[in-house]
């Protein structure tokens, strides 16, 4: 039985309290890029995609790919809380021959499905995981993430022709348009927009979302399997930082520190 929009938005608070504690004081984390995500990773493994904690390498699964690795900490916390690692994991995030590290690693960790972070490979990996699936005759979906600072690598672009020359309609990626990067706003540095209309002339099927509102994000997961003949681009609407009121909006939070009373303020704000 499907969670409610009700239940989805608990457990999107959830993956943002987790984040913040895997953050913890006085060390630098992806608060920014990882809470704008979390509804949008809440959709992806507690509503739409098929895939099982106590298997994870069952072959029919739906495979999700974090592109922008950075943001690791928003999908350890849905796995988390799916039961594919115990919840005590999340206290040693980074730490030596800890099972999290700073980027999916998918020797050490049960879930992931790709080594990720090197801005603009995941795209070409999704789309090759998507052939692959197809030549095996499986109705499997992959998912992938994107974020709008890293489609200015050429390689996404290349993974997007791709897709389209080969018509893989089993690929949907899902792009985090929070407009900032590392070092400020986006259209500031290097200006990826118009969004819809690239992605439309390379042959993608587009549809635009509030990446805050589940039930839009649902509505649009469950539009694109009707989809035939086009891979299909999901673009998010979210605020960098987002239900952390004192970080959102803030580059200085894409990888920041907390104090002890920034801490304290963001898990109250989330129970």
């Amino acid at each position: 039985m499907k969670p409610t929009i009700a239940e989805l938005e608990k457990i999107a608070r959830t993956l943002r309290l987790n984040i913040i504690t895997m953050i913890g004081v006085g060390q630098k984390g992806h608060l920014g890029g990882s809470c704008s995500l979390a509804e949008i990773v809440t959709a992806l493994y507690f509503y739409k995609m098929d895939h099982d904690p106590q298997n994870p390498q069952w072959e029919d699964r739906d495979r999700f790919l974090l592109s922008k690795g950075h943001a690791a900490l928003v999908q350890y916390a849905a796995l988390a809380e799916f039961g594919y690692f115990p919840k005590k994991e999340i206290e040693k995030v980074k730490c030596l021959d800890a099972m999290l590290q700073g980027h999916p690693d998918m020797q050490t960790t049960p879930g992931i499905e790709a080594n990720t972070g090197s801005l603009g490979q995941g795209l070409s990996i999704a789309a090759g995981m998507a052939a692959g699936l197809r030549l095996d005759g499986k109705k499997s979906k992959v998912y992938c993430i994107v974020g709008d600072g890293e489609i200015a690598e050429g390689q996404i672009w290349e993974a997007a022709l791709a897709a389209s020359y080969y018509q893989l309609d089993n690929l949907v990626a899902i792009l985090d348009k929070n407009g900032l990067q590392a070092t400020g706003p986006i259209k500031d540095r290097y200006d990826t927009n118009p969004l819809a209309e690239k992605w439309k002339a390379f042959g993608w099927h587009v549809t635009e979302v509030d990446g805050h509102k589940l039930q839009e994000i649902i509505k649009a997961l469950d539009d694109m399997d009707k989809i035939k003949g086009q891979p299909k681009m999901i673009i998010a609407s979210t605020v960098k930082g987002r239900g952390v009121a004192f970080a959102e909006h803030v580059a200085a939070f894409h990888n920041g520190q907390l104090t002890e009373e920034q801490f304290e303020q963001a898990c109250a704000g989330l129970l």
